[in-house]
């Protein structure tokens, strides 16, 4: 696999429409980062509501582990496995 391989173009097809999707990693980073907002929005809005406090700090516990998984895509984008090809000299 070529290191150009890792980050390829996903072209997804949607009717007559095509959706691609270039740097994955970075687009997975950002979807994380707006649910992160997302999380940590609504948990705030529900601290208004005492009736609803138990379910904010819930949201915000799902959002401190959206925090983990930003620097986890970050490492991911940076290390690939690769498979290395089978040699003569092992037969």
């Amino acid at each position: 696999m070529d290191e150009r391989d890792t980050d390829r173009p996903l072209t997804l097809k949607l009717g007559n429409e095509e959706l691609v999707i270039r740097r994955r990693y970075e687009v997975l980073s950002i979807a994380n980062d707006f649910f992160i907002a997302i999380w940590f929005l609504i948990g705030s809005l529900l601290f208004l509501f005492p009736a609803y406090e138990k379910a904010a700090a819930w949201l915000f516990v799902v959002g401190s582990f959206q925090f983990l998984v930003r620097p986890t895509i970050r490492l991911v984008s940076h290390i690939h496995i690769k498979r290395i090809p089978a040699s003569h000299w092992d037969s």
